[in-house]
């Protein structure tokens, strides 16, 4: 098959589906399918520039929503050369500009929400969601409408969906998410990572690895972290990943009134060999989260043997707790304490079988390749005119258009 993912945005310091949707591409150009990407970016910039993937990079927009009208234009142009295209999250005009453009095409085209409809942004934003109401009818709500299918990555995720607007129509399909192998270099990654922050070398670390951004639960970890360091002198925390300014700067004055400013390593973001070091030198990865749908970040510590440490909004929590693979509490200061007390009462043995369940768990379920093939046979299934092991339509060169003669 041939594949575009539309999405928003391919620079990573943004958070989102991007790292999700690198390594799906990867999986299928691996299983001898192309995929490409197109994105709102403006062409020139770095982000566009090295991103491993062939990218058709429509902007800059002027506005937060993306809108260009390059996007229909393109997509109408050049769509019939793909065998289907793949919408990347919700609110955006990338979504929209495929309802318009592909709506009546030969070329069908799927919706990942990747958790964009949890009805926990109804009651965090209450305006926002209300500006989402004046939209949701003549934008979201059809392109959900007419999508070939709108594909969750998990259950939990497809009941949240059903919350949030009451006028709510898809063709609904649960696939997975993922990511691939980690390096398996874990011993030259971990002294690679602990040459640039030596604070942390013979320590016991706790990892937060992400945006740093107020859903996330940053300040239930550190205050958490702060009410069980006081009897594990050894015990550390990495802070890694970008985030909003006056947040990272409210949450390290927090640690400094709690007297632990000296043992919370905030390294920024992470990206790499001293990524996947951070992973492989982490005790345990932590993510108390208020809402996350999926979280790569969970996975990718998984892949390295990592059990995880999650409140009951990540909504992988039940895979992560029926495979043993982390130990799950709600989002509240009392519940991120005690995945923390939970995690260091562990008798060795014990926590020796969870790294090895954490493993299992990536491999049975959020390895990607099992992801790509899984997206291939929703989209043969929905696309009935497709069959995922036939040819691909022709390549399409650097520009998007076909080569003379073809």
């Amino acid at each position: 098959m041939r594949l575009l993912h539309l999405i928003p945005s391919v620079d990573p310091r943004g958070g989102g589906p991007i790292e999700g949707v690198l390594r799906i591409h990867e999986a299928l150009v691996g299983l001898g399918h192309d995929s490409e990407l197109l994105s709102l970016d403006d062409p020139s910039s770095a982000s566009v520039r090295e991103c491993p993937a062939p990218v058709h990079a429509l902007g800059p927009s002027r506005t937060s929503y993306g809108y260009t009208p390059l996007v229909v234009e393109w997509l109408r142009e050049h769509a019939t050369g793909y065998d289907a295209v793949i919408v990347n999250g919700l609110w955006q005009y990338t979504g929209f500009a495929a309802w318009r453009a592909l709506r009546a095409s030969p070329t069908p085209y799927f919706v990942y929400t990747h958790g964009m409809l949890d009805p926990w942004f109804k009651r965090r934003y209450p305006l926002k969601h209300l500006k989402k109401w004046l939209y949701w009818p003549w934008g979201e709500y059809r392109v959900l409408r007419d999508a070939a299918a709108v594909i969750f990555t998990c259950e939990e995720e497809r009941l949240l969906a059903r919350r949030s607007f009451w006028l709510y129509r898809a063709r609904e399909v649960v696939g997975s998410y993922g990511t691939s192998e980690p390096p398996s270099d874990a011993a030259a990654l971990t002294e690679a990572f602990l040459a640039r922050f030596p604070e942390l070398r013979g320590k016991r670390a706790l990892l937060y690895l992400g945006r740093i951004h107020e859903k996330k639960g940053g300040d239930l970890l550190v205050d958490a972290f702060a009410r069980v360091a006081g009897a594990e002198p050894d015990l550390r925390l990495v802070m890694a990943g970008p985030g909003e300014e006056a947040l990272v700067r409210q949450l390290k004055h927090r640690a400094d009134e709690l007297g632990i400013a000296n043992r919370i390593t905030w390294t920024g973001m992470l990206q790499g060999d001293l990524k996947w070091g951070a992973f492989h030198a982490a005790d345990v990865f932590c993510l108390p989260s208020h809402q996350e749908n999926f979280g790569i970040a969970v996975v990718e510590a998984l892949a390295c043997g990592k059990p995880t440490l999650l409140s009951d909004k990540v909504n992988i929590w039940r895979e992560i707790e029926q495979d043993g693979a982390g130990i799950v509490a709600s989002d509240t200061l009392a519940g991120t304490i005690e995945t923390l007390q939970r995690w260091l009462a562990l008798a060795p043995a014990e926590a020796d079988a969870m790294r090895t369940a954490a493993r299992r768990s990536f491999r049975q379920r959020f390895q990607v390749g099992e992801v790509a093939e899984k997206l291939l046979r929703i989209v043969s299934e929905n696309a009935p005119a497709l069959d995922a092991s036939a040819p691909s339509k022709k390549r399409r060169n650097g520009t998007g258009m076909l080569p003379e003669g073809q």
